[in-house]
């Protein structure tokens, strides 16, 4: 493993107690993930999982004329994989690395192993699957009645809580694709945004400049989301969850959110 990067860099394998862990580390690969790559598509059967660090997987639902809409966003916060433990065995979406990073390969026949203990991993993975749920739902209803405006800050506000910068690497093809709109709409966007001074864009990389702006700019589906993550993984040991750094830099936050991602 690299001394850079560490199974406790993802949230959920720092919620592990040290015999969990010491089971489950011999199993876990470190792997680059190149922006673009696909880890699972839409039909296959999963025979990983994976655990982001510093890498950003987006879950794309994916159409027959092959147009394709986000269906949720993972990072350092938790796992793609979820039906190798939810009885489905075969992956409901598509993959695919939004932003570059790393993550740890864990084959599923270790996850169950750990899994079938019910024990810590078994109560986080399900209270992690239920908060994808709920971004699911909130991203179907944020596409269907909210601005392209707002949605393109929805998806910049939740990839920067998985970034260790407010630097973001992506195309406004990536986007539009991620969104399910036109590129043209993108552009747009992005240049509303720029010319508010919260972010600044140039040639497939954004920088966030004003996330305080960001949020208000955004509609609410992006505190719903963080909200219900904070309040579902709660009753995380506290000795767990503060084994790594904050995931979030210190700022005001919501009294009721922002407590699990920034490590609190």
């Amino acid at each position: 493993m690299s001394a850079s990067h560490e199974p406790q860099q993802n949230r959920l394998l720092a919620t592990l107690h040290h015999d969990q862990l010491e089971r489950v580390a011999p199993h876990l690969e470190l792997h680059p993930l190149p922006s673009g790559k696909v880890l699972h598509e839409c039909g296959e059967v999963v025979r990983h999982v994976w655990f982001p660090v510093d890498a950003i997987v987006s879950l794309l639902y994916v159409m027959e004329d092959g147009s394709s809409a986000e269906i949720a966003v993972i990072g350092r916060e938790g796992m793609v994989g979820t039906a190798a433990f939810m009885g489905g065995e075969t992956a409901s979406s598509r993959a695919v690395v939004q932003s570059g990073g790393h993550a740890f390969r864990l084959p599923v026949r270790h996850l169950l192993d750990e899994f079938h203990r019910h024990g810590t991993l078994h109560d986080v993975l399900l209270r992690y699957t239920h908060t994808l749920l709920t971004q699911a739902a909130q991203t179907a209803a944020c596409n269907r009645h909210h601005t392209v405006d707002q949605q393109l800050c929805r998806l910049l506000l939740l990839a920067a809580d998985r970034l260790p910068s407010s630097h973001i690497v992506m195309t406004q093809e990536r986007i539009a694709s991620m969104l399910g709109v036109r590129r043209e709409g993108v552009t747009e966007a992005a240049g509303k945004l720029q010319k508010r001074g919260v972010i600044k864009y140039r040639r497939g990389h954004i920088t966030i400049l004003d996330r305080a702006g960001l949020e208000r700019l955004c509609c609410e589906c992006y505190g719903v989301v963080r909200h219900e993550c904070d309040r579902l993984i709660a009753d995380v040991p506290r000795a767990a969850a503060t084994r790594v750094g904050p995931l979030l830099p210190e700022r005001p936050v919501p009294r009721a959110a922002g407590e699990w991602l920034r490590g609190a």
